[in-house]
């Protein structure tokens, strides 16, 4: 009963392992760190928190082929990237560039840390005033 259950186990955990990346590896080692570090530079836009290369979703593996077919064809890195944000916008890559239509995504956490800090200065001046008021009595 054992035996089965870590067979069962071991293969649930190889086919996910099978399913990172479909794609041969190509013969060019150069080619292969290529594509391997392309992968990793655009966001899967299902789990919008890993990049390409870590995702097993299907849009992720689709991803993957359609750049490991671009660099088979011999397409730059710079003309691949340009590819995925014609057609996907600069969100599909994992490190956008900062410009005017990414500053929120750039600005956003600190901008929301400053008004955090704005809200807490409010909250603790009012309660130390409140205390004071209630210490002089009525």
């Amino acid at each position: 009963m054992k035996r089965i259950v870590l067979l069962l186990c071991c293969g649930l955990f190889l086919s996910t392992a099978f399913a990172i990346d479909s794609q041969p590896p190509f013969a060019d080692p150069a080619s292969q760190a290529r594509y391997e570090h392309l992968i990793r530079q655009f966001r899967c836009l299902v789990c919008q928190d890993e990049s390409i290369a870590n995702s097993d979703a299907d849009l992720a593996a689709d991803f993957r082929r359609q750049i490991h077919a671009m660099v088979a064809a011999g397409q730059t890195d710079r003309q691949i990237k340009q590819y995925m944000v014609n057609r996907y916008g600069d969100f599909v890559l994992y490190n956008p560039p900062v410009q005017p239509n990414t500053w929120l995504l750039w600005g956003g956490p600190f901008l929301l840390l400053f008004i955090a800090m704005i809200v807490l200065v409010t909250v603790v001046r009012r309660r130390a005033h409140m205390d004071k008021a209630e210490e002089a009595g009525p």
